[in-house]
């Protein structure tokens, strides 16, 4: 049945999607556009459903990406992309959490909508130039130019990744410890020098409007945020986007959270997202997957 490949498949198209877009909204809805194409066609003429499905959703989040480009090139302040909550063992697979990382989807986005498509089928789910020129409309050899490209401009941008582990989980705690204690060399000596803090809150939330480097101006950034924030706020532990996060809650709903970037025992990267529009299904845990390295027979 139809209905059955597209689910067994989801989690893999999902994560396509999000990774060519950077927001799982438009995500969900590239799915249901791709799910409505897939209704209609005749299952018995399609002889590999996964490589008929992954095309699908690939030409309809390129359509999405290049539509959806304007509207970031007018957004309000430094701009993030929605963060998903993630199983902790997604850190397992390093290729896909660093994929899904908060820094290499703001890498992504210096790329064209074509470029990211190729980058992301070939380098994150290993799809090789043949098969990833079907989805994209190019010949083979295009497809590797445009690869080679991408992967230059990726690696000249990329951070250096730590997955969320017990080890960046206790570091994120002391963090938390010490700003909510006032311990400002506590929080400074977990800072990196160049420590990046940048915050998403879209205009309609009161956020940072430029990100934000430096120890010093970090430090006193995340203190006075803490003494604002009062203290009815209750933090919780999460994972988003592979990244160990905070969540912190007023009277039990999300008012923002921040994924940590963390590299050799220090904080290099501070997301935080306070934009409502990008919390409204931070509750909700994404299955993701890369595809189990399946052959894609076109």
């Amino acid at each position: 049945m139809a209905e059955d490949a597209f689910t067994e498949h989801r989690p893999l198209l999902f994560t396509i999607a999000y990774e060519m877009l950077g927001s799982s909204t438009d995500a969900e809805d590239v799915l249901q556009e791709s799910y409505l194409r897939w209704s209609a066609v005749d299952p018995a003429v399609v002889e590999h459903p996964h490589a008929y499905l992954v095309r699908i959703v690939t030409r309809q989040a390129l359509n999405h990406l290049r539509a959806v480009r304007a509207r970031r090139e007018e957004y309000v302040g430094a701009w993030l992309p929605e963060p998903i909550r993630t199983a902790p063992e997604v850190s397992d697979d390093v290729i896909l959490a660093e994929s899904v990382s908060m820094a290499m989807m703001l890498v992504l986005e210096k790329l064209s909508a074509t470029e990211r498509a190729v980058f992301v089928l070939h380098d994150v789910f290993g799809y090789t130039h043949g098969e990833i020129a079907a989805s994209v409309g190019k010949a083979e050899s295009t497809v590797r130019q445009i690869a080679h490209r991408a992967r230059r401009h990726v690696h000249a941008r990329r951070r250096r990744f730590e997955p969320r582990s017990d080890a960046t989980r206790e570091i994120v705690e002391r963090f938390l410890h010490a700003a909510a204690t006032g311990e400002v060399q506590a929080l400074m000596d977990l800072l990196a020098p160049d420590v990046v803090q940048i915050s998403d809150g879209g205009g309609k939330a009161v956020a940072a409007r430029r990100p934000i480097t430096g120890r010093c101006d970090v430090a006193r950034f995340v203190l006075r945020v803490i003494r604002n924030s009062g203290a009815a706020t209750q933090v919780e532990h999460a994972t988003y986007n592979g990244m160990p996060a905070a969540r912190f809650l007023t009277a039990g709903e999300l008012d923002w959270l921040v994924a940590f970037e963390i590299h050799d025992g220090r904080i290099t990267g501070l997301y935080g997202i306070r934009n409502p529009d990008k919390l409204h299904r931070a509750d909700v845990v994404r299955p993701l997957d890369r595809g189990g390295h399946q052959p894609w027979k076109p």
